[in-house]
């Protein structure tokens, strides 16, 4: 490529709405239901769509968008395969922080904490529950790894259907949970002007101590 591509001038502003302490639920958890569910609400498409970053033993981060299926009290949970990317840096070093945008309302929902892997149970349970499409796909990959073409990623998949013609596939141990475990919520809502507002959720022992932040 040749010569800059200016996007200095390219904006927008954010008008679709305010956020003030009384807003905001004493439990984090509470306060993130009500976003997701209201983000559904304004028409996004993927509300539990979250941009997950890792970083490995050098230090070099990485953001992929991954789904989230589940949460409570203990932290949001996903499914991976360990083998990828993700996998290996989770596996040198366990934190991770995600962001969630939802454009419509003109809100950010961050977090950030240490990962652990959930039980094989709980990795099971949820992939006995997929589509027998997804589940082959899963048991057909390694995730993250080089391949010829996609012929050959097609052809894996085709014999693995023909083998389990009945839809028992079995999962990989390979594909596994993942729980983040946040110690910092962050909930940012777009103002006009960029004088946005933003409220952080800190972990205090057993409570959350709650702090608006300059934007």
């Amino acid at each position: 490529m040749d010569g800059e591509i200016d996007h200095r001038a390219t904006r927008r502003d954010f008008r679709a709405g305010t956020l003030s302490r009384t807003d905001l639920a004493a439990d984090p958890w509470q306060q993130m239901q009500i976003w997701l569910e209201q983000a559904a609400a304004a028409g996004n498409f993927d509300p539990t769509a979250m941009a997950l970053a890792t970083a490995g033993a050098d230090g070099q981060p990485s953001v992929r968008f991954v789904l989230l299926k589940h949460f409570d009290s203990r932290g949001i949970c996903w499914y991976s395969d360990s083998r990828s990317q993700k996998g290996h840096q989770l596996d040198e070093n366990p934190h991770a922080a995600v962001v969630f945008y939802w454009p419509e309302l003109d809100r950010q929902l961050r977090l950030e904490g240490a990962v652990s892997r959930l039980p094989d149970e709980d990795a099971e349970s949820y992939f006995r529950q997929r589509p027998v499409g997804s589940r082959l796909a899963a048991a057909a990959s390694e995730q993250s790894q080089e391949i010829a073409d996609r012929a050959s990623l097609e052809a894996r998949v085709a014999d693995l259907a023909a083998r389990y013609a009945d839809g028992d596939v079995p999962r990989n141990p390979a594909w596994c949970g993942y729980r983040l475990s946040p110690i910092r919520f962050e909930f940012w809502q777009g103002r006009s002007n960029r004088l946005h507002d933003r409220f952080a959720y800190v972990a205090a022992g057993h409570t959350w101590h709650i702090q608006r932040l300059m934007p």
